[in-house]
């Protein structure tokens, strides 16, 4: 560990998965789009893909119900698409995580071949449930899906840092930076990796970009331990 709080690693370095997750077969959830059915306590909406639970038919007009309502309030699928999303995306930052599977959920009855769909909830999976080994594969869905963001590989980068997959996390932030290279958090990542990697030069360099772009609060305390591991001048 290289600080007190490292908040982006926490939890993720200790375990793969919580107990009493299940665990079964493969199930298609798009048009040759096939995930492991994977299922959590709590409300099926708060999980990913309802919780993979087989749907009444009263169930199914309610959920046609909601995709028609959107679209009507909106003006197209796309947008009604991008307004959930957003929405699902700002309760990811708020840490509301059960409103996030419930956002992204909906994005999913709108247009589940849409990348989108699979990060924000690999970010559940990742940050509710501490499933790791189910967000990535749910993060190598999203980079097969239409419209990926350019917050892909910082937020997949940062799973394989908790899953201390250094070497394999380093390149994928090397892409991150170039990506979003405003994005502080995404330098700090790269610092992390290239750390880990024991480049301490380079971990150096990424040190001096994150402190330039904006980090997040939580990671301006990380960056004081990024540097002193490192040895910065």
């Amino acid at each position: 560990m290289t600080g007190r709080n490292l908040a982006w690693l926490a939890g993720g370095l200790l375990m793969l998965a919580l107990s009493g997750v299940a665990r079964a077969e493969t199930v298609e959830v798009a048009p040759g789009v096939q995930v492991t059915r994977t299922t959590f306590e709590g409300p099926a909406d708060e999980q990913p893909f309802f919780g993979f639970i087989d749907k009444t038919p009263k169930q199914r007009a309610a959920d046609a119900k909601l995709v028609d309502d959107l679209i009507a309030a909106t003006g197209s699928r796309q947008k009604a698409f991008e307004a959930v999303t957003l929405r699902g995306w700002k309760a990811i930052l708020g840490s509301r995580f059960g409103e996030a599977a419930r956002r992204f959920n909906q994005a999913y009855l709108i247009s589940p071949e849409q990348s989108s769909v699979y990060h924000g909830l690999a970010m559940v999976a990742q940050m509710r449930f501490r499933d790791l080994a189910f967000a990535d594969e749910l993060f190598r869905q999203a980079y097969k899906q239409q419209h990926p963001l350019k917050m892909l590989n910082a937020d997949y980068g940062r799973l394989l840092l908790m899953a201390k997959r250094y070497r394999d996390a380093q390149p994928v932030l090397e892409k991150a930076v170039i990506d979003t290279p405003e994005f502080g958090d995404a330098w700090a990542y790269l610092a992390f990796a290239r750390l880990r990697n024991g480049d301490k030069p380079a971990a150096c360099a990424a040190v001096a970009q994150a402190t330039q772009n904006r980090p997040s609060r939580a990671t301006i305390g990380d960056l004081v331990h990024l540097k002193k591991d490192a040895q910065c001048e």
